[in-house]
């Protein structure tokens, strides 16, 4: 027999069937009831079997369990609504097919519920609306008919394709504004001139400080310009009513089915992965092929828990680990970058093209770089010697700045390392081995990499050296950082650092661009470390920090 539901009970389901995969916190913000009352309420509806929840924890998001309707829940809501349960699946993002986009895009959708709840401490009630191919993830309307597009470009949408769905936004609905979630500073920096451009204003937020913000912290930067402001101060300067966009419903509309099905399929992975596995998958996103010793710098973590973290991924097929030329090498598998492209709604056939690590079987004295299917993954493998020298910069350089007390704030592979400026009319571009950006006694300290090996002749090397000549004769190198970068240049012999400094010279004086260059060679960074005094500039001959004149 069907126990009688209460007002505050249906309006939960309600609020659950607009709002699938909210937390408890996120329920009550949004329902506008009380924390305990919603603890209580959620309790009864999953015990009658109403509603059901799965666990998850992301980078940013602390861990907690995430609820959304079950077929016998939305049955219930149809009948006390007086609806048709097809009515339901067409209107709410309660379909079987809707659960398989949003548990897809769980750690990113965890983000925007963070974000909704935020809104609505800040204006409450709100509504809040799903996307699937809007170039925006989520809207919210509020109670007035302001409108704000949320929008969340995560680490895997590639610079190209985050500056199109951005284009793409503004030529959409005409929101009261919208609110960008971005994964790093540069990225932010670069978006922000692209915003201004849309036809309604735009806020960008690091998407780790968004997830962690109230509605009165000051975490969003204005396209326009000016400083930080807070949710409940960026509302006051959104007056003007707006739209919001409509998207046809999926042509295909079934009940949802249990969890324990999606479980099954492999389609619950977001949420049975913890956090140092989504991190360990992140960064072996970033650095294909590098060894577990150096995601154990990345890391920070010691050398069991790497075993135990790589072990597991392997375990669920996310990761494969052939042994190449003597040591095992990490890559990710099509499953894992297929899983991280729809966490971050990005093209998951692209990841492939460039990513794909091959089949599993290939391993040993039967790998060929050749075999390997994607573009870039099998570049990197062609080079492996260099790529093997870059990973370990990357990975002695984070152990160092722990060590020293640094931060580091952003540490970009080559893939987003990359810089594009105009210079004498035409587009110009820089591409280091990658982009370091450390924060030290709140002061920002970014560099680019540069690992050379080809460059040996005086002519090679100033080939080298001119596109980072015309970056930095611009006033981009402050504009997308935020402060002057170092460019560091790192040789396998210490001859032909040698030989770099004296071309260097040369050429500073030639074309009077202030260049702050540092030169090394692999011995000294592997005594010294990449923040030692290994490094030697255009001015001397003595050895250095990085950032000492600062």
């Amino acid at each position: 027999m069907e126990r009688e539901l209460g007002a505050g009970q249906v309006d939960l389901l309600h609020q659950l069937a607009a709002t699938p995969l909210v937390d408890r916190i996120e329920l009550a913000a949004l329902s506008g009831r009380s924390t305990a009352g919603v603890y209580l309420g959620l309790a009864a509806l999953c015990e009658q079997g109403l509603v059901e929840s799965l666990p998850h924890a992301g980078e940013f998001v602390s861990g907690a369990r995430r609820f959304l309707l079950s077929s016998a829940g939305l049955e219930r809501l149809a009948r006390e609504r007086g609806a048709s349960l097809k009515q339901l699946l067409a209107e709410l993002p309660v379909s079987d097919e809707w659960r398989r986009n949003l548990i897809g895009r769980l750690d990113g959708a965890a983000v925007i519920c963070r974000l909704a709840a935020a809104l609505a401490e800040a204006a409450y009630p709100i509504r809040l609306r799903w996307y699937r191919s809007s170039p925006a993830d989520a809207a919210a309307a509020l109670g007035d008919g302001r409108t704000l597009a949320l929008l969340r470009l995560g680490r895997g949408v590639e610079r190209t394709a985050a500056a199109l769905r951005l284009r793409r936004l503004g030529e959409g609905p005409r929101y009261s504004a919208a609110l960008i979630l971005v994964s790093d500073g540069t990225r932010l920096r670069h978006l922000r001139r692209i915003a201004r451009g849309l036809p309604f204003s735009c806020l960008l937020a690091l998407e780790r400080h968004a997830a962690r913000a109230a509605a009165d912290d000051a975490v969003w930067v204005p396209a326009a310009g000016g400083p930080a402001l807070s949710l409940e101060d960026a509302l006051g300067f959104v007056r003007s009513p707006g739209e919001w966009a409509r998207e046809r419903p999926p042509l295909r509309r079934s009940a949802p089915r249990p969890l324990g099905e999606h479980a099954a399929q492999g389609r619950l992975l977001p949420s049975r992965l913890g956090p140092a596995e989504k991190r360990s998958l992140d960064l072996i996103a970033d650095w294909p092929w590098l060894g577990p010793d150096q995601l154990e710098g990345l890391l920070g973590v010691g050398r069991r828990r790497v075993s135990q973290l790589t072990r597991s991924l392997e375990e669920l097929e996310l990761v494969r680990a052939p042994r190449l030329e003597g040591r095992r090498r990490l890559a990710l598998t099509d499953r894992a970058l297929v899983m991280l492209a729809r966490r971050d709604r990005s093209s998951a056939a692209d990841a492939r093209r460039r990513w794909s690590a091959g089949p599993n079987e290939v391993d040993g004295a039967a790998f060929d770089w050749r075999d390997i299917p994607g573009r870039r993954s099998r570049q990197l493998l062609r080079h492996l010697d260099h790529t093997e020298a870059v990973h370990g910069f990357a990975a002695a350089l984070a152990a160092q700045a722990r060590g020293l007390g640094m931060e580091l704030s952003q540490l970009d592979p080559p893939h987003r390392a990359s810089r594009y400026f105009r210079h004498e009319g035409g587009l110009r571009s820089i591409h280091p081995d990658a982009f370091i950006l450390l924060r030290s006694g709140g002061e920002l300290r970014p560099a680019f990499l540069e690992w050379e090996r080809r460059a040996i002749r005086p002519r090679t090397m100033r080939t080298r050296l001119a596109p980072y000549l015309r970056y930095f004769a611009s006033r981009r190198p402050v504009d997308d950082h935020g402060a002057q970068p170092q460019l560091w240049v790192v040789f396998d012999d210490p001859l032909a650092a040698d030989r770099f400094l004296t071309v260097a010279r040369s050429e500073l004086a030639r074309t009077r661009v202030e260049l702050p260059l540092l030169v090394s060679d692999r011995e000294r960074i592997h005594r010294l470390g990449p923040l030692g005094p290994a490094w030697r500039g255009p001015g001397g001959w003595e050895q250095r920090e990085p950032f000492a004149q600062d």
